[in-house]
């Protein structure tokens, strides 16, 4: 087996692995902590708590599902964009971009199926400072997708090929 198609293969393992994570730890909010009310909360720390939350929208609750057509469209759209990343994965070449995509990928098939399955997605990480709370209440599949798109900006922005004729005359 090739070395790249080693990096595909971890790739595809470390998105499963996040997709199974968020599915586990969802089930344990839910049914072993019992927060199955909108609201409900568990303390882990003095900054940290299980909250439960329904996120029936996109990224910052955004294009909220409002029927069950909205519901299926959302699902179909976010199940494309996986298919894209998916076919991304499979074009890139360097381990670094296979790792964002694979983490993307595997945080957009957690959520994806929560949305297929219930309507909505299962949120529950509640990161507050007393009564202030820097971000929404948040899943793992929410963190994986984040960190994956921040590698590839910073992939992008910082780690640049140089074109040809910088690279003939570095080389000189």
């Amino acid at each position: 087996m090739s070395q790249l198609a080693k990096f595909r293969a971890l790739g595809l393992a470390i998105a499963a692995i996040i997709f199974a994570f968020d599915q586990w730890v969802k089930h344990f909010v839910v049914n072993d902590l019992g927060l199955d009310q909108i609201g409900e909360n568990y303390p882990i720390l003095p900054f940290f708590d299980f909250t439960r939350t329904n996120n029936y929208g996109v990224s910052l609750g955004m294009f909220e599902a409002t029927s069950v057509e909205m519901r299926w469209i959302l699902v179909g759209v976010t199940a494309l964009i996986a298919l894209v990343v998916l076919v991304w994965m499979f074009r890139e070449k360097l381990f670094g971009d296979i790792l964002a995509l694979s983490l993307i990928l595997g945080g957009a098939a957690g959520n994806i199926r929560d949305r297929a399955l219930y309507g909505y997605v299962i949120d529950y990480a509640d990161f507050h400072i007393g009564d202030f709370r820097p971000f929404l209440i948040f899943n793992i599949a929410d963190a994986a997708i984040t960190i994956g798109v921040v590698i590839i900006l910073a992939r992008a922005l910082f780690m640049r090929e140089k074109p040809e004729d910088e690279q003939d005359t570095a080389t000189e």
